[in-house]
């Protein structure tokens, strides 16, 4: 039997050697550790033997586990299932298994579930936990970054502004006296955007008169949004920022800050004007 510092160092082979050398970022790195510990972590629950059961069959069970009772979204699913084929493979390469059969593919639901869109209550939740936040702060940074935040969120649900489009935007893409948004598309192109909340209106200009605090140096200064240290927000932040809010607000269901953006089409135009008037 293998021991657990073991698969330790073979699970931090398997992330340089599968990883690393791919040049994937941050993120994919901590996915896939993470993938691999939790799959470790279920096995020592139900004290099953890695090594003296089929590790395919485990891993089918674990990947079945994941879909019926932790009711994890197919998206999920089928990102563990290629990151436990990746491993079986380098575990074969590296001559710790002489080979193994491919992992049976995960069968996609009939209909996909809408439960991850957040409800109007969510939603009112959701918001009301950021203000609330930004109402108990007692020291002034803290509640620029959850101006910042505020922002962000409102942004994303009430104008349907992609993630990457938000991360991308500069001061001077909004023009404060006409409330008007430019958002730069990669792909498409650029669409304007009317800020017509008056309270969305005046958060934008309270973060740019407080946008120099978050600047250091002239490199990305004139990012809309930056982090603490002043650099560009990246996805993990954005993801971190929701999640956080996404807990202070009770809401259990997985979710992610593109379906905030996505739960919008659910509501229509009389919703958002109900909301942010």
């Amino acid at each position: 039997m293998l021991s657990r510092q073991i698969h330790e160092n073979l699970i931090d082979e398997f992330i340089v050697a599968q990883v690393v050398n791919r040049e994937l970022d941050e993120r994919t790195i901590k996915a896939y550790r993470l993938d691999l510990e939790l799959f470790f972590r279920w096995l020592t629950e139900e004290k099953t033997d890695f090594e003296t059961t089929e590790k395919e069959e485990q891993m089918e069970i674990y990947l079945e586990y994941l879909s019926k009772e932790k009711k994890l979204r197919f998206s999920t699913i089928c990102r563990k299932y290629l990151v436990l084929g990746y491993y079986l493979s380098f575990l074969k390469e590296q001559g710790v298994i002489s080979d193994f059969r491919p992992l049976k593919s995960p069968a996609q639901p009939k209909e996909a579930s809408v439960d991850i869109f957040l409800t109007k209550k969510e939603v009112d939740e959701f918001f009301q936990a950021i203000n609330r936040e930004y109402t108990d702060l007692d020291s002034d940074f803290r509640k620029r970054v959850c101006l910042r935040d505020q922002v962000m969120m409102k942004l994303l649900f009430y104008h349907g502004i992609e993630i990457s489009e938000l991360l991308r935007l500069e001061t001077s893409d909004y023009n404060q006296k006409t409330a008007v948004l430019m958002i730069h598309r990669k792909k498409e192109r650029d669409r304007v955007v009317h800020l017509f909340s008056k309270i969305l209106q005046e958060q934008m200009a309270r973060w740019l008169d407080e946008h120099e605090y978050f600047e250091h140096g002239d490199v990305y200064q004139n990012r809309l949004f930056l982090s603490k240290l002043g650099r560009p927000l990246s996805m993990k932040m954005v993801t971190n920022i929701f999640d956080k809010y996404r807990v202070m607000a009770g809401i259990e269901k997985e979710c992610t800050p593109k379906d905030l953006k996505n739960s919008l089409g659910r509501y229509g135009e009389e919703l958002v004007r109900e909301r942010i008037k």
